[in-house]
């Protein structure tokens, strides 16, 4: 179990689940047919994603192939957090300083 997914499971056990059912939650197991977790617990999981991973859900991610179990939930945020890395400006160099500052002088 990879970390993310510790940390989806966690947050839904606690937040959503009546103790003792955590045990019975498998990763394909849909929130919503299931009765898991509503439309309001979903934008709660959202702001949970967003504050936990850094991330921006937007709008148009919001739908049961992204948010509907563990599984898809898992694949949603490792996605996620591939695109916001490979999206990040390269970092700048102390060489790269020196030689703007060089070239100010």
């Amino acid at each position: 179990m990879t970390v993310v997914e510790q940390k989806l499971r966690k947050i839904v056990s606690e937040t959503f689940l009546v103790e003792g059912e955590s045990q019975e939650l498998l990763g394909d197991d849909s929130f919503i047919e299931k009765g898991i977790i509503d439309s309001t617990g979903i934008l709660q999981l959202v702001e949970f994603v967003e504050q936990e991973f850094g991330l921006k859900v937007e709008d148009e991610d919001l739908v049961p192939e992204n948010l509907d179990s563990i599984n898809r939930l898992v694949a949603f945020v490792d996605k996620k957090i591939r695109a916001s890395a490979t999206a990040m400006p390269p970092a700048v160099s102390d060489a790269d300083l020196s030689l703007a500052s060089t070239a100010s002088n």
